[in-house]
């Protein structure tokens, strides 16, 4: 059916086949044919611009965007001395420049894209606190025909799960104080 469509192409224009498309427009083409995936990214820009906004050297992971969340006019900059600083600050270029990854792949973060594009004027330092809880739990000789145990942990950030794991160990724990230390290391390595 490929081919077809490429010889048709051919007949109506002037093309060159060049073999599987790895980018457009800056955004790479993944694929898995084994598992028939395939998948769009743009980590490339994205490291872009976090290297212009100095932020490079941020942790990153995924976030939920806080519930009920409240942002208003009254946490803008107010004092001259903050209203100077902010000058400084490129806010509407980075809201823009997250608007192009909305936009192309990822539809996920429109909402808070589009919440935090509405203070472009004036945005003041608004800060979040980010408390992260883990939670972990391990079942011990779960699995009666290998004795192995069951592991797993969740990592919860504003009422969202942002990371879990679930999975049958491949070491044998000799208790169940032993198989909760294991899932305990496992996360706090996640952690990290």
């Amino acid at each position: 059916m490929l081919q077809d469509v490429k010889s048709y192409l051919g007949r109506c224009f002037a093309i060159k086949d060049l073999g599987d498309a790895a980018y457009i427009f800056g955004i790479k083409i993944y694929r898995d044919r084994s598992r028939w995936l395939i998948g769009l990214c743009q980590s490339v820009y994205n490291e872009k611009i976090l290297k212009r906004y100095h932020m490079e050297n941020f942790k990153r992971g995924s976030i939920p965007m806080q519930d009920k969340l409240r942002l208003s006019k009254s946490q803008s900059a107010s004092t001259p001395d903050e209203l100077k600083r902010m000058q400084n600050v490129p806010y509407a270029s980075a809201v823009g420049s997250i608007m192009y990854v909305v936009r192309c792949t990822r539809p996920d973060v429109a909402l808070a894209q589009n919440i935090t594009s509405q203070f472009q004027h004036n945005l003041g330092d608004i800060k979040r606190e980010l408390r992260v809880s883990c939670y972990s739990n391990a079942g011990y000789l779960t699995d009666a025909d290998d004795l192995k145990s069951q592991t797993g942990y969740v990592f919860v950030l504003n009422g969202g799960a942002v990371d879990r794991k679930s999975d049958k160990k491949s070491i044998f724990a000799t208790s169940s104080a032993e198989a909760e230390y294991i899932v305990a290391f496992d996360a706090s390595n996640e952690a990290v």
